[in-house]
């Protein structure tokens, strides 16, 4: 089979290898859409190491067919249509039996600890059957419209920490896919009004079909003082950060109304830092949060607003990759020429 073989920072290659072998316990999926998150640059240019390993195969938003099911596994079979959920929790530590597996404190997942979905074929570990990793997609809904679930269930746990309630202002701080999912998000949550900001002058023109109400781009206007026209000098309810950059973290929090929340859903580079006033978080009451992957729950709700059509997919993609194209989807997110790349296997 055809595979992207990461070797280190800046270093994939495409090979043929064997297609993995199965016991009776495990799943054999062949992959027909997968799509490229912003970790995987960040694991690309070696921002992320964490679970990583040299010569694997990463990639972890992926959906395809049931080649093969073990002879002791149960509901699965050859030719069903299945989305993977990649972080598989243990549901026994102190954070699974305590409402948070998607902090898990020995979770592995599917495109880190086990190759992952930048291939023809991926193999579905035992553990991940067991823990419900493996789900039955609606036949109804494409492949290029399921592969969103992942990053869209991610979306809807970061949406819970942001506390958005109707008629909230909504303020996302990048308006890449991530960005635009949480638009989609904030405005099912019954957000009035949601304000993006965005330096891409094409990514700005997405937010709005997305159904962002304002669309700032910094450099050309104050995004602060377009939000306090917009709140009566009050601030934001919530703002989200669908982006990693630490410098502007205390610019964001400012936003705020008294009492409002942020959340910091983006990765951030390894080691980085920032100054925050802890007087304004003091006086202010504001909530200061972050977000690390999804529950299985999430995954399954993410996957519901697909199918049910709430979630507009095409807004969020830029499909037409190939394998073989590898290098110039990934390098094509990280450059924000387009929207999530999706390859197509």
């Amino acid at each position: 089979m055809k595979a992207a073989i990461f070797h280190g920072p800046e270093k994939i290659s495409v090979q043929n290898i064997a297609v993995p072998q199965i016991n009776e316990f495990e799943v054999l999926v062949r992959i027909r859409v997968s799509g490229v998150c912003g970790t995987d640059v960040r694991i690309f240019v070696g921002e992320k190491t964490k679970g990583i390993r040299p010569d694997s195969v990463i990639g972890h938003e992926m959906v395809g067919i049931v080649e093969q099911a073990g002879s002791r596994v149960s509901g699965f079979a050859k030719g069903d249509r299945v989305g993977i959920m990649p972080v598989i929790p243990c549901l026994k530590c102190h954070y699974c039996l305590n409402g948070r597996e998607n902090a898990c404190a020995n979770r592995k997942a599917i495109g880190y600890e086990f190759d992952g979905g930048f291939a023809e074929y991926v193999k579905i570990p035992q553990i991940a059957l067991e823990a419900g990793n493996l789900v039955k997609l609606p036949n109804h809904v494409p492949f290029e419209q399921a592969v969103i679930a992942e990053p869209l269930a991610c979306c809807i746990n970061g949406n819970r920490k942001a506390n958005i309630r109707m008629n909230d202002t909504v303020v996302v701080i990048g308006g890449g896919p991530i960005g635009l999912m949480h638009v989609q998000l904030a405005k099912i949550s019954g957000a009035r009004k949601v304000i993006v900001s965005e330096l891409l002058e094409h990514r700005l023109g997405r937010a709005l079909t997305a159904g962002a109400d304002i669309v700032v781009n910094p450099q050309r206007q104050s995004l602060r003082d377009v939000v306090m026209q917009e709140t009566e000098g009050l601030g934001a309810d919530a703002v989200i950060m669908a982006i990693g950059v630490p410098s502007i973290v205390q610019e964001c929090i400012e936003l705020l109304r008294k009492g409002g929340t942020i959340n910091l859903f983006a990765g951030f580079p390894k080691e980085a830092g920032c100054e925050i006033d802890p007087n304004f978080i003091h006086y202010q009451e504001v909530q200061v949060n972050g977000t690390t992957a999804l529950t299985r729950s999430d995954y399954l709700t993410a996957l519901s607003l697909i199918a049910s059509g709430k979630i507009n997919t095409g807004v969020l993609t830029t499909p037409g990759y190939t394998l073989d194209q590898i290098r110039e989807a990934i390098l094509d997110v990280k450059s924000g020429k387009g929207m999530k790349s999706i390859i197509h296997m």
